[in-house]
């Protein structure tokens, strides 16, 4: 991947495990933004997501909005 910041630090979603191969790694941006990937295939682009979108994302999670 080119174009990332080099101080990036990824975690692994706790919902990767044992599903199937559906596994996410997040890192927080420099900007409070948050970058996603494929753990399956790192040499995929990262998703870039502004620390606004984030939260709006993470508030419909624990709403059931995509349940």
């Amino acid at each position: 991947m080119t174009g990332l910041p080099d101080n990036l630090r990824w975690h692994k979603s706790s919902f990767s495990n044992g599903n199937g191969g559906a596994c996410v790694e997040v890192a927080v941006a420099d900007d409070g933004g948050r970058y996603l990937r494929d753990t399956k295939d790192r040499t995929r682009p990262a998703h870039y997501f502004t620390e606004a979108e984030w939260t709006a994302f993470l508030l419909g999670v624990k709403a059931g909005e995509f349940d």
